[in-house]
């Protein structure tokens, strides 16, 4: 009978120890996913926003601020993955010289603890850029 128990507390600790990986990977995963995604997104579009009007005339770096939240706006929508909520918010976005701060909001997967509850972690990245040049 005492062989009996032992075997059933390794199985329950085995199966707690899987689900804690399981949550972890699932956390580790879409925090490093959503910041090297925003990290790499931010840089793109900031590149894509500078004003060459204002640059071939004055030399001056300047940013579009609309053109900047559209280019990022688009580009982190074909990039993420669509099982997830996101939610975006742009802060300090200034043309000159160019600088932005962007908040990104989502959530992990919903993991059924007991019958009636249910864990869920929700994830913030926060990141500022700041388009420099070498003169």
């Amino acid at each position: 009978m005492k062989e009996t128990f032992w075997t059933y507390l390794l199985i329950i600790i085995g199966i707690f120890v899987i689900v804690v990986m399981i949550l972890v990977q699932d956390l580790t995963g879409t925090t490093e996913e959503d910041y090297y995604l925003t990290k790499e997104i931010m840089q793109a579009a900031m590149i894509d926003s500078i004003d060459y009007g204002v640059y071939r005339h004055y030399g001056d770096i300047r940013i579009i601020e609309e053109k900047f939240v559209e280019n990022f706006t688009r580009r982190f929508s074909e990039s993420v993955n669509s099982t997830k909520t996101y939610q975006i918010e742009f802060y300090e976005i200034y043309e000159s010289p160019p600088k932005a701060t962007v908040r990104v909001k989502t959530a992990t997967s919903e993991y059924q603890v007991t019958s009636d509850s249910s864990v869920d972690f929700d994830i913030v990245t926060i990141l500022s850029g700041i388009l420099e040049t070498k003169y």
